[in-house]
């Protein structure tokens, strides 16, 4: 009896990978690229899945190599109204457009199978497809409600936390208020510093041409 159970058990994690795949660690991993977030808080440590969300990851991997999340913040904590110790954290360029890649087409997690668990890396969008492009959120505590079903697209899911849980659960605790629509009283009031993002995994491929974000932080005053 156990071995047929052994041999069904083999079976499933063959042919339903969701069941094998293990989320990735806080070492080099075949599929992911892990960057490690400084903030003024500490650092969190993510994995992006090249595997499973290509375009998503890639997004955010550039974004990181070419440091246009260097000096932005986490500017939104959402917490559950029924259990304050859940929610999301977001950050990003927010409204920078300086900062700006163009909007990538939308990976649902659907195509992706990656579901907003806890400790789940998406991107933020607005509210229409194929619109994302710097902001980005975590959660803390599953959160179903952002997968794709039916006609909702949904999120785009694209790792995971390896390191710095306990950051992202501090950030998510600070002080919040104002914001309007669905962000309402979720605005960090201090909004915490991302110091810097680096890829610890691989080669770092920034984009060609000009950053306008950095023109003129260099300049000398004038005499």
């Amino acid at each position: 009896m156990i071995a047929v159970l052994f041999r069904r058990l083999l079976f499933l994690l063959a042919f339903w990978p969701g069941l094998a795949a293990a989320l990735p660690a806080n070492r080099p991993t075949p599929g992911f690229v892990r960057v490690a977030i400084e903030t003024s808080v500490g650092t969190i440590i993510v994995a992006a899945d090249q595997k499973h969300a290509p375009r998503t990851a890639a997004n955010f991997l550039t974004y990181v190599d070419d440091g246009r999340f260097d000096g932005v913040t986490f500017y939104r904590a959402a917490r559950r109204k029924s259990d304050p110790k859940y929610g999301l954290i977001q950050g990003g360029i927010d409204t920078d457009a300086r900062r700006s890649l163009p909007p990538i087409p939308h990976e649902p997690t659907t195509q992706t199978g990656i579901r907003h668990l806890d400790a789940t890396l998406s991107m933020a969008r607005p509210n229409r497809p194929d619109s994302a492009m710097g902001n980005f959120f975590i959660t803390i505590g599953p959160t179903p409600n952002m997968d794709a079903r039916g006609d909702y697209i949904g999120y785009a899911a694209f790792g995971h936390v390896v390191g710095g849980m306990d950051v992202v659960k501090k950030i998510l605790a600070v002080p919040t208020c104002c914001g309007s629509g669905p962000m309402r009283g979720q605005m960090i009031i201090k909004p915490i510093t991302i110091l810097r993002a680096r890829r610890l995994d691989g080669t770092p491929k920034p984009s060609r041409g000009v950053k306008p974000w950095l023109i003129g932080l260099n300049r000398k005053p004038a005499k």
